[in-house]
């Protein structure tokens, strides 16, 4: 009876650590899926920016008095974190292709 407790301890219980190590590993990645999703979603964030732009742009040239509540548009400091983020993206296109 001893015997089995030994072997137990020494294949049962590294087997099980290893499992959920591996199991917690496996879960904690983004799948080709999630990348897609992602990506989707920055193309309607950008979609959805721009037509804001535009509705503030024709308000405000119907409403003198109007000012925009969201980041000005076309500022440097935005524009190069976009810029970083689309070519990373390109990056990771040309990567997958």
């Amino acid at each position: 009876m001893d015997e089995f407790f030994v072997l137990a301890g020494f294949i049962g219980v590294p087997w099980v650590i290893l499992h959920y190590v591996t199991k917690w590993k496996t879960a904690a990645t983004i799948t080709v899926d999630d990348e897609t999703l992602l990506e989707e979603l920055y193309q309607l964030a950008k979609r959805l920016d721009e037509r804001m732009d535009t509705v503030e742009r024709l308000v405000a040239s119907d409403h003198a008095e109007f000012k925009p509540a969201r980041v000005l548009a076309d500022l440097q400091e935005d524009n190069d974190q976009l810029a970083e983020l689309e070519q990373m993206l390109a990056v990771k296109k040309g990567a997958r292709r």
